[in-house]
């Protein structure tokens, strides 16, 4: 069965650099990549100007641009993916970013998202950036991987999963991040800060639980000393050149928290390494 893969792009540098990567990371597994291009009027409203809703000629204009751009798009990867595994399919739709992937992840049955973290900054489009902050938050059925920007995708040593035990976990939430720490062969660093002296009995149980999801994998656990989680696992990651950050993003939890802290905009962002959000579904 062929792995779909949804990519969103503003025709930045960044947007080409996450199907590239996306692309490569993938290159021994059948897939279908469905590069998607959103566009609406109300991109072109400034503080003192909003362009009127029925200027058919704007819009075909936006339309126009949409598909051309997507048409650049196949064109290049023609010249760079020549894997018989691989095809590719382009969406252009007039809608915002959120309601058209969500639509899109149950039209397609779509394994993953993959998008960049920086837009072009004059796109008249869509601009990434928070967008992908947003993504994250928003696209509940669906794994998100996020590319920073001149991110050329490199042999994953290794995958950092930040964790305070104090959520459960589920298998179909770890699918993702199984799936690629198999694919690459990468064992998986479980990072967790020391607040207390020992795991709590509720907190050793998720340990437990979450040992169950990797089972066949290599893992280790790491204890680091910090008041920061975030920063603990920037550093982390920084100082063992780790290839991946991975984390799951559950509603009205730890997570959750952790999600919408300053430096979590840093890792949706601004991150020097590509950062998977996982997600419960049920969540």
């Amino acid at each position: 069965m062929k792995k779909k893969i949804l990519i969103p792009t503003d025709f930045s540098r960044n947007a080409y650099d996450a199907i590239a990567y996306a692309v490569d990371l993938f290159e021994k597994v059948p897939c279908e990549f469905y590069i998607l291009n959103v566009y609406s009027l109300t991109d072109y409203a400034t503080d003192n100007i909003m362009v009127p809703q029925l200027d058919g000629n704007l819009f075909d204009k936006l339309k126009e641009n949409s598909e051309k751009g997507l048409e650049k798009i196949l064109t290049q990867l023609s010249f760079r993916d020549e894997s018989d595994r691989h095809s590719f399919a382009t969406l252009s739709q007039q809608n915002n970013l959120i309601d058209a992937l969500k639509d899109i992840v149950e039209l397609k049955d779509i394994d993953l998202i993959v998008m960049g973290t920086k837009g072009a900054a004059d796109a008249l489009n869509v601009v990434f950036g928070s967008n992908t902050v947003l993504v994250m938050e928003k696209i509940r059925n669906c794994p998100v991987l996020a590319i920073p920007p001149n991110t050329i995708f490199q042999p994953i040593n290794e995958i950092v999963f930040p964790t305070g035990f104090k959520t459960h976990f589920k298998m179909q939430e770890m699918h993702a991040l199984v799936a690629i720490a198999q694919l690459v062969e990468a064992p998986i660093r479980i990072v967790h800060l020391v607040r207390e002296s020992a795991l709590d009995e509720e907190q050793q149980n998720y340990k437990e639980l979450l040992e169950s999801c990797f089972e066949g994998l290599e893992y280790s656990f790491h204890s680091l000393d910090n008041k920061n989680l975030n920063e603990a696992v920037e550093v982390f990651a920084q100082s063992r050149d780790s290839g991946m950050i991975a984390f799951v993003n559950k509603k009205h939890t730890f997570f959750t928290n952790l999600f919408r802290t300053p430096m979590v905009k840093e890792l949706g962002m601004h991150a020097k390494v590509p950062v998977l959000a996982l997600h419960d579904h049920g969540s």
